[in-house]
C-alpha cells in the first residue's frame, strides 16, 4: 500500500481523528503486512448487515455510507466513514453478525485484515489497541453529541451544519462559488444523518431552494450560498 492511500482530510458529519492517524509507524507497518488491498466501486457493499463475515477494513480513500435496516424494512443512515477510518471492527473483534451495511458512495480503496491478524498486530503493537479505544470513545461521544443536538438545535441548524461539513470535505467548487457535494446522498440519507424526518428535510430544502441557497437533485445537492447556511448554523439566519 502506498503512503498516498492513507492521506486524510475532512469527510463528513462529526468526523474525529481517523484510526490510521492515531497509529505510530511500526503499528501501521504491521497492519499493512497483516492485510491485503481491496477496491470497491460506487454502490458496492463492503459489508452487509447480518452477514457472518469477520474481516476488518481500514479505508484508504473514498467514502462509505453506514446504514442499518429494521425488521420492518426501515433503513436508517447512521454515519459516513472515510480515509483512515476502521470499519467492521465489531464483528471482527467479537465474532458476532454484522450490525450494519456499508455501501461505497465513491470509488473506495481499503486494507482488508483478517481478525486473527488484526489481534496479533494489536498484541505486538499497543498503539493499535490504543487507537481502537480512542476511536470507539470518539464515536460514542459523537453519538451523544448528535442526540444532544437533536434535542437542543433545530433541524434546520443540523441540516445546515451537515451540508457545510460535506461541502468542505467533498465539495467541488464552481466558477460562481457554488459548491457541489460530490456524494450521491438522497433526502432519506440526509434525514438519517441529522436524526430528522424525510418530510421535514424535504420541506427545508424546498425553502432553501426557493431562496437560492441550494440546488437539489434526486441524489445530489449544490450549496449555492454557503454564507446563508452559515448564518442558519450559527442561529442568526432565517430557517
Amino acid at each position: 500500500m502506498t503512503s498516498e492511500l492513507w492521506s486524510t482530510g475532512p469527510i463528513g458529519h462529526g468526523r474525529g481523528t481517523p484510526f490510521w492517524d492515531l497509529l505510530d509507524a511500526p503499528a501501521r507497518a504491521a497492519l499493512r503486512r497483516a492485510g491485503r488491498p481491496a477496491s470497491y466501486a460506487p454502490r458496492d457493499e463492503l459489508l452487509r448487515q447480518n452477514d457472518l463475515t469477520d474481516h476488518l477494513l481500514v479505508l484508504g480513500s473514498g467514502c462509505v455510507k453506514v446504514s442499518s435496516a429494521s425488521a420492518a424494512g426501515y433503513q436508517a443512515v447512521l454515519a459516513l466513514r472515510g480515509p483512515g477510518d476502521l470499519v467492521g471492527e465489531q464483528a471482527g473483534l467479537d465474532g458476532g453478525a454484522r450490525s450494519a451495511t456499508l455501501t461505497a458512495l465513491t470509488p473506495v480503496r481499503a486494507l482488508r485484515i483478517p481478525p486473527s491478524a488484526f489481534k496479533a498486530a494489536a498484541r505486538d503493537h499497543p498503539a493499535v489497541t490504543g487507537a481502537v479505544h480512542q476511536m470507539l470513545s470518539a464515536r460514542l461521544r459523537d453519538a451523544d453529541r448528535q442526540r444532544t443536538a437533536a434535542g437542543a438545535d433545530t433541524l434546520s441548524t443540523r441540516l445546515a451544519d451537515l451540508l457545510l461539513d460535506l461541502a468542505a470535505g467533498y465539495g467541488r467548487r464552481g466558477a460562481s462559488g457554488a459548491v457541489e457535494i460530490a456524494l450521491p446522498l438522497s433526502q432519506d440519507d440526509f434525514a438519517g444523518l441529522v436524526l430528522g424526518s424525510r418530510r421535514t428535510v424535504s420541506r427545508i430544502l424546498e425553502q432553501w431552494r426557493a431562496d437560492g441557497w441550494v440546488t437539489t437533485g434526486r441524489t445530489h445537492v449544490t450549496v449555492d450560498n454557503p454564507d446563508a447556511l452559515k448564518r442558519v448554523r450559527e442561529g442568526s439566519g432565517r430557517t
